[in-house]
């Protein structure tokens, strides 16, 4: 009889957020080789998800070959129930968690992080933060689902949208995500490029409703609410399709722990226009993939935008030059590589000692 998998992936955030995104492409491409549960709410294209007591009760069997199971932990609430399972319940597991913030923790999150077995750190930036770092594996993108259209203003006129190119930005709808700097960016841009349509995509929570408000007030002073949209929270699948048509991404944020959204465009042949933070400036090439600017910097990145719009040579340069960087640097094979090797450190210090 096959034995339990000893690899528990939790996923308690019934949201699609940006952790779900980079959990998800990882999920996918290790479960063609490990033998795998996902455990909470359902992710695009993964293992049917099994609940928390069903993973404690699979736990507590010897893994096949391994002398404890592995749960891989990415949210706080995970990582609370990890540790019950381990310290109180006393089922063998071993506690692995994927950190990217380039900040410091509040005290009860550097409490939860100071309990697990290993730590995985998306940046050095990030891994100055937290204890226990066994590697360095920044986040990749999974290329078979994220690809270039055959033809980019035909895919852009598959998603329904106005106009014959477009601009856009991908998050949560509030300040710390900069979408009033994109706003205000694209307030300045779209005169000058009358085919050109900007999204807002993303939503925003309860909190933030009186900031798009404002911003949606701004759009209509400057007579271009036909020209930006919000379409709100997009699924996975027809994300994928709007990225293909986009000509540009542009991220604003004024912080960003890592940041997928770029390398989802750079994967779908879109450059991009950022401010300096998160991961931006290495996916960036020195500026051959992308453009980074200083925080705040709104200036600077209608600069470039303009520049690339109205040079369609460049943008097809940067295009190509963003899809050989993601593929050769950010693939997902390369982040399940590095993360199964933080695993097999763990089970082969159980083995040897």
């Amino acid at each position: 009889m096959t034995k339990t998998p000893p690899l528990f992936v939790t996923n308690f955030n019934k949201n699609f957020t940006g952790v779900s995104a980079t959990a998800a492409g990882v999920v996918r491409a290790q479960a063609k080789g490990m033998r795998l549960h996902l455990v909470g709410h359902p992710l695009p294209g993964c293992p049917d998800p099994i609940d928390l007591p069903t993973a404690r009760a699979l736990s507590r069997l010897a893994p096949d070959n391994h002398p404890f199971a592995i749960w891989h932990v990415r949210r706080n609430t995970e990582m609370r129930a990890a540790i019950w399972a381990r310290d109180i319940l006393r089922i063998p597991i071993r506690i692995v968690f994927t950190s990217a913030a380039q900040r410091r923790h509040s005290a009860f999150p550097r409490w939860l992080i100071s309990r697990m077995d290993a730590v995985i750190a998306t940046t050095d930036a990030a891994a100055t933060y937290v204890p226990h770092v066994r590697a360095v594996v920044p986040h990749g993108v999974d290329t078979d689902a994220f690809h270039p259209a055959p033809d980019r203003a035909s895919a852009w006129a598959a998603t329904g949208f106005p106009g014959t190119r477009g601009i856009a930005t991908v998050g949560r709808i509030r300040s710390e995500k900069g979408t009033d700097q994109f706003v205000d960016a694209m307030i300045r841009v779209l005169p000058d490029h009358p085919d050109t349509t900007a999204l807002v995509i993303g939503r925003a929570g309860g909190s933030n409703e009186t900031f798009l408000t404002d911003l949606r007030s701004r759009i209509a002073k400057a007579n271009l609410t036909d020209r930006i949209l919000f379409p709100g929270e997009i699924e996975p699948n027809q994300l994928r399709m709007i990225m293909r048509g986009l000509s540009l991404l542009v991220p604003l944020p004024r912080y960003e722990g890592y940041g997928m959204t770029p390398l989802e465009a750079m994967a779908s042949g879109v450059p991009f226009v950022a401010t300096d933070t998160g991961y931006f400036k290495a996916f960036s090439a020195q500026g051959k993939a992308g453009c980074v600017v200083p925080l705040g910097d709104i200036d600077g990145a209608v600069a470039h935008v303009q520049h690339l719009l109205g040079d369609s040579r460049q943008l097809k340069k940067m295009s190509d030059r963003a899809l050989e960087v993601v593929r050769a640097q950010y693939g997902i094979q390369t982040e399940v590589n590095g993360i199964n090797a933080v695993y097999n450190q763990l089970w082969n210090e159980a083995a040897s000692g």
